[in-house]
């Protein structure tokens, strides 16, 4: 009997070092870009974050940074004004994110069932406002609302530029410009949808409405999460509408949201410890939406 002794087995060599180098080569334009525009520019807030500007003495040495911790953290967490602009981003978050994501699906659906005509036509028209740039469009949207001049003040139940139609009129401005952008997403993921299911679906007769429900929406499921991830952080960043409208109204104060608190406590007041404590705290708050979302879209894939 003869006894075939056990093969070795193959030794490292150096062969993979090129392909770890290349590897390594790809990765360093994007892990460059990373640390440029996302590490070092939050370092450098939590940086200024924990120092402030004080005048020693007389005075007349001028302002030095003092080393004040936590300090500008808990002015902002009790700033009474930083309490209002979260307050109105949440009130505008509730009512643009549903009616941006739920409008969106809604034409995508309608263009990807094939019931309105000139396809391409009203891919380009919905999609042109986001071709628009923002301050552009806010300025559009501002002059329609003059009392004077615009023609929406008129046909509108409420008064757009007042205390209690400053709402409406922003999400009307946010949702028309990123409206288009999302029903482009929508419309891209369900082309991907099997054209087999969606014909064995009507073979068993499944009507539209059934199909877009039970087949289509669940397929795309995972992009719509992505928008919605998106969409949840524009609300949180809200700065361009209100700007914008600010200089036509004095319905939006100056710290309306809290981006525009930020671009007070820096440009305005020259308090950049505030700015950057706050700036922070709503960095923080995207994250955690965020997580909280993509966990809320993982449990519902498995």
């Amino acid at each position: 009997m003869t006894v075939v002794p056990p093969r070795e087995a193959p030794r490292a060599t150096g062969r993979r070092r090129p392909s770890a180098l290349a590897s390594w080569a790809l990765a360093a334009p994007f892990a460059l870009l990373l640390l440029g525009t996302v590490l070092v520019p939050i370092g450098y807030a939590l940086y200024l974050s924990l120092f402030t500007e004080r005048l020693s003495g007389l005075g007349f040495d001028g302002p030095r940074d003092v080393f004040v911790w936590l300090e500008n953290y808990a002015t902002v967490l009790t700033d009474a004004a930083f309490h209002d602009s979260v307050g109105n981003v949440a009130r505008y978050a509730l009512i643009h994110v549903p009616l941006m994501l739920g409008g969106a699906l809604l034409l995508a659906l309608l263009l990807d069932a094939a019931l309105v005509r000139l396809r391409q036509v009203w891919l380009l028209s919905v999609f042109l406002p986001y071709a628009v740039p923002g301050v552009i469009g806010g300025l559009i949207w501002a002059y329609l609302y003059s009392p004077n001049i615009g023609p929406l003040n008129d046909l509108l139940p409420w008064d757009p530029l007042g205390s209690g139609g400053i709402m409406p009129s922003i999400v009307t401005i946010a949702t028309w410009q990123w409206l288009g952008y999302n029903v482009i997403i929508f419309w891209t993921a369900l082309r991907t949808v099997p054209r087999d299911v969606l014909e064995a679906a009507r073979v068993d007769g499944a009507g539209p409405i059934r199909t877009a429900l039970s087949i289509k929406v669940p397929a795309i499921r995972p992009t719509v999460f992505v928008a919605l991830v998106f969409t949840v952080i524009g609300s949180l960043q809200l700065f361009t509408e209100p700007l914008v409208l600010r200089t036509f109204t004095g319905s939006v104060t100056s710290t309306w949201t809290p981006s525009l608190y930020v671009y007070e406590s820096a440009f305005i007041s020259n308090d950049y410890g505030r700015a950057a404590a706050a700036s922070i705290l709503l960095a923080l708050a995207c994250a955690l939406l965020s997580a909280l979302v993509m966990r809320l879209s993982a449990r519902r894939s498995r």
